[in-house]
């Protein structure tokens, strides 16, 4: 399949520029009002913090850019980097209503095969005026197996004061994970640490100093939209993560850190560190520069407000379900009620999940957690903040939503199914068996943890034997918050053969090693 015409040099007209067209996408436009100060601006609008794709399809994709200041963003696209034959799409007129970000949707793209794209600037008073384009690529999902599929997923980024450190190059397992050229990234939750302060520099126990880059938002906690928009640019610092961005799509989903460590709904703070004590205005204020700075993270299905859960379909091989174990939550507490249907999902996003699990017909449903199953994960001496709480017995509070979800997976006889995730800081595979746990209606499966991707190590969790898992391998330090100078920073990859169906798991370490291997056979209801 063609991807267009001969390449003629981006000259839109001023009336495109100002109006859009019919491939524009939904970014807000530029207030009248704010439009005028770009003509005072000198040179040429930049695009300096790179492009991202995400909400690729077998046929269309989201592509992502942020401005210097108002323009409007054009796109090229073709099938090799000689930009010999190109499709051109009119995006959004892009300001500070989205922190100068905006996303342009590709469509009729072919199945299975690396795009190549470039974004260009224009000055909206003067068509004449473009910037540098920006490259990125991607590849999109294919129709059939025979290619096969494969991902890598972790989290935590800039986390526990661990920032970008340029005399370690920065955040290198990004350029790692590149030359792997995975299909996309999983980003499974704290893809910013809202709540954490990036200091200067950091003494370590050995006395070696850590160095940060330091930026005006990074130095309190984000409590303002421009705030959260701050530390979302921060990441974007790093050069090996504008790599990455511009070859690999991402699926990007939340947990705690993109607000504040250990949020839930309808808290209001007792810290002294916010002047904003409601939680939700925070949360609120949060999932907009989420959106922002994520193409396709926060779709808005039948009219709707934007919501994080959503089905990321990938070929015959592979659905992927993505979670929000943070929205919908009830209060944090200690977890020994014997009737909860809110529990960690809400009841409507678990019968979103159930009614999706039973639609799914491929061979892989890949159910993508922000938070653990059975790790026990305290949240200060009484509370717990996962779904498990440690109690080995029968299941309470928010276990009764997973026993539900669990039974309901075995009773209908869903195939392939897995559960991935991040949150701990650490590396571990977990294999659940009905024999070990007090809990026995269920199919056994696997839970993969890894992480995390650039922030402090911390010491393995306890198990919780309600639903009997093993931990069949782990790699922490023994001690809490280890720099990621100390300690390796950790990611997981997810390969399907397109011949086999076959299903690998590996959990790698930050320079190279595979730690771990886990190959599952496909059209199992347990594994």
């Amino acid at each position: 399949m063609t991807l267009g015409q001969s390449y003629r040099p981006v000259r839109p007209s001023r009336r495109a520029l100002l109006l859009g067209g019919a491939g524009a996408s939904a970014a807000l436009a530029l207030p009248a009002a704010v439009s005028l100060p770009a003509l005072a601006l000198p040179g040429r609008p930049e695009a300096s913090w790179g492009v991202q794709s995400g909400a690729v399809t077998s046929s269309s994709a989201l592509v992502w850019v942020r401005s210097d200041r108002p323009a409007r963003m054009l796109v090229e696209v073709a099938a090799t980097e000689s930009f010999r034959r190109v499709r051109r799409f009119t995006g959004p007129l892009i300001g500070p209503g989205t922190d100068f970000t905006g996303t342009t949707a590709l469509h009729g793209l072919p199945a299975g095969e690396r795009v190549h794209y470039r974004v260009t600037l224009a000055d909206p008073s003067d068509p004449r005026r473009t910037g540098r384009p920006v490259h990125g690529s991607l590849r999109t999902a294919p129709l059939g197996r025979r290619r096969g599929v494969r991902f890598l997923w972790s989290g935590d980024i800039a986390g526990q004061g661990w920032g970008i450190n340029p005399d370690i190059g920065g955040f290198r397992v990004y350029e790692e994970m590149r030359r792997l050229d995975p299909d996309f990234f999983l980003c499974s939750g704290d893809t910013i640490y809202a709540d954490g302060v990036i200091q200067p520099s950091v003494t370590l126990p050995d006395g070696r100093v850590w160095r940060n880059v330091t930026t005006e938002e990074k130095s309190r906690v984000a409590e303002s939209l421009d705030g959260f928009r701050g530390n979302f640019r921060y990441n974007l610092l790093d050069s090996h993560v504008r790599r990455f961005n511009a070859q690999v799509p991402t699926v990007a989903q939340w947990d705690d850190h993109e607000v504040r460590n250990n949020w839930y709904p309808g808290q209001l703070l007792d810290d002294p560190r916010y002047s904003e004590k409601n939680v939700d205005v925070l949360a609120a204020r949060a999932l907009r520069a989420f959106g922002e700075y994520f193409p396709g993270s926060t779709p808005a299905p039948h009219g709707t407000t934007g919501r994080m859960h959503r089905v990321v379909r990938h070929g015959p091989l592979l659905d992927l379900f993505v979670l929000d174990m943070r929205s919908y939550r009830n209060a944090n507490s200690p977890g020994r009620q014997p009737e909860d249907r809110q529990g960690i999902l809400g009841e409507a996003q678990l019968t979103w999940l159930k009614r999706e699990l039973a639609r799914s017909r491929a061979v892989w449903k890949v159910i993508a957690a922000d938070m653990p199953i059975g790790l026990v994960v305290p949240d200060g001496s009484a509370n717990f903040e996962a779904v498990a709480q440690g109690d080995p017995g029968a299941p309470l509070g928010r276990e009764l939503q997973i026993a539900e979800l669990l039974r309901f997976i075995k009773h209908r006889r869903i195939t392939g199914t897995l559960w991935v995730t991040a949150d701990v800081h650490y590396t571990s595979a977990q294999h659940y068996r009905p024999e070990r746990a007090a809990f026995q209606d269920f199919a056994p499966f696997w839970e993969f943890v890894s992480g995390p991707l650039a922030a402090g190590g911390f010491p393995a969790n306890a198990l919780d034997a309600t639903f009997g898992p093993e931990r069949v391998f782990v790699r922490a330090p023994e001690r809490a918050n280890v720099s990621p100078m100390e300690s390796p920073q950790y990611f997981g990859e997810v390969a399907v053969d397109g011949e086999s169906g076959e299903l690998t798991v590996r959990l790698r370490a930050e320079g190279g090693t595979v730690l771990f291997t886990r190959t599952l056979q496909p059209g199992r209801v347990g594994q």
